[in-house]
């Protein structure tokens, strides 16, 4: 009789055990199917992706010797994209600050050039250059974007060269300043200042990403230069690859009075997966990310997340977060945590198509403005490269502070005497 008593208590505990085992098996697969429902009718578009930077640095841009649709060194390529369900993809033309006041304008556009080739020899991909044409794209749509104003040498018109090329977004600063703008990082000497955190020129820079339609990127931008930017641009602005400060105190994320000014202008952060950036360590996990996310849920609203990896750009992602074919473990973890599919709609594409809409809308609220011709004074740069279009015969002194002579001094004392001769 005991015997068959613990029989049945046996038995009963096993089909409890399966039973739980089975409810559990079922909650998994009920998730990881609305996840790939959800990706499948919202493809992803992540705001900031480094792969060009890679292909500098391991093939000179050489795409003959290399193959993007499968390359396991890398963190991205075009299967694991479409594993992935990414349906749009930024991808930064990036250079180095050492770069700046030499050849940062060259580099860029190299950067720009691999950007194009890739996107338009690759028939899994399709360059675009507005939100209509991200929206409606049935394959990994790419848009350009520069990152660091160091790459158009303070200058409005080749900053308006780049979007004739396609770039339509640029972060004003990479981990340096710029003679009009501070960076986040303290890495580099160049242009240090005090309370000018976005001077007239870095205004001027503002007003004509505004005029043309280029989203402004305040990532890797101090904090003092972003609250001056939220207060001056007239049009959205984004971070495209930042977390919160509340829960990784690194300078690169964004503190909750600035997500508040974002709220106010109407812009976006993209959650930026970084280990360093998310966990303050190398030890993180798909948790710890979301948690960015409900933390800025509850600060902003959900409109006003949005996702940028920056895959390729560091190295040492998130366990289970590791490359492009990642984003759905995620998204499965928000479910958890009952974000809607509303919600996860805005923050996997419809909230950055609404802000580059957004800016679209301003840029032709504009069309009556003509392009500016601010120039920044020759005092506010530290650039023995530069030189004035004039007459190579005059001496060096008069370039150099931008006041040219009329003619040259030798020129002059020449004529004075023959005129004197012909008294």
């Amino acid at each position: 009789m005991l015997i068959y008593k613990e029989a049945s208590i046996r038995g009963a505990w096993i089909r409890w055990f399966i039973c739980t085992l089975l409810s559990l098996l079922h909650g998994v697969i009920s998730e990881t199917n609305t996840t790939l429902d959800i990706m499948t009718k919202y493809p992803l578009i992540d705001g900031h992706n480094d792969l060009a930077l890679r292909l500098r640095m391991h093939f000179k841009n050489k795409l003959s010797n290399f193959s993007i649709h499968d390359n396991s060194n890398f963190a991205t390529d075009i299967r694991r994209l479409a594993a992935g369900h990414v349906g749009g993809q930024v991808f930064a033309a990036y250079v180095l600050c050492t770069a700046q006041d030499k050849d940062a304008v060259r580099l860029t556009l190299e950067q720009i050039d691999v950007i194009r080739r890739m996107c338009t020899e690759n028939p899994e991909m399709e360059l675009v250059t507005t939100a209509e044409g991200m929206r409606n794209s049935t394959k990994i749509a790419c848009l350009i974007s520069i990152e660091g104003g160091h790459s158009i040498d303070s200058s409005l018109p080749a900053l308006r060269m780049f979007y004739q090329l396609g770039v339509r977004s640029m972060a004003l600063t990479h981990n340096c300043n710029t003679p009009w703008a501070e960076s986040s990082a303290s890495l580099y000497p160049n242009y240090q200042r005090k309370n000018n955190s976005l001077t007239d020129f870095g205004k001027a820079v503002v007003n004509e990403m505004n005029r043309l339609g280029m989203l402004v990127d305040l990532s890797h931008s101090s904090w003092e230069t972003a609250r001056s930017v939220l207060k001056h641009s007239t049009a959205p602005v984004l971070f495209s690859h930042s977390s919160a400060y509340a829960i990784c105190n690194n300078v690169r994320n964004i503190p909750d009075d600035l997500l508040l000014l974002l709220k106010e202008n109407g812009g976006l952060i993209m959650v930026n997966f970084y280990s360093s950036f998310v966990a303050c360590s190398h030890n993180a996990n798909v948790s710890i990310v979301a948690d960015h996310f409900d933390h800025i849920k509850r600060v902003i609203g959900a409109e006003s997340i949005g996702i940028g990896a920056d895959y390729d750009g560091a190295q040492g992602f998130p366990k289970g977060l590791e490359d492009v074919s990642k984003y759905p473990a995620l998204i499965e973890e928000l479910i958890s945590r009952n974000w809607t599919e509303e919600e996860l709609a805005g923050v996997l594409r419809l909230n950055f198509l609404r802000v580059f809409q957004k800016v679209e809308k301003v840029r032709d609220e504009l069309l009556h403005i003509s392009p500016s011709e601010v120039e920044i004074s020759l005092s506010e740069l530290n650039n023995s490269c530069r030189v004035m279009l004039i007459h190579p015969g005059l001496p060096k002194s008069s370039h150099q502070n931008g006041n040219a002579p009329l003619m040259p001094v030798k020129a002059l004392i020449c004529f004075v005497l023959l005129w004197i001769q012909l008294q």
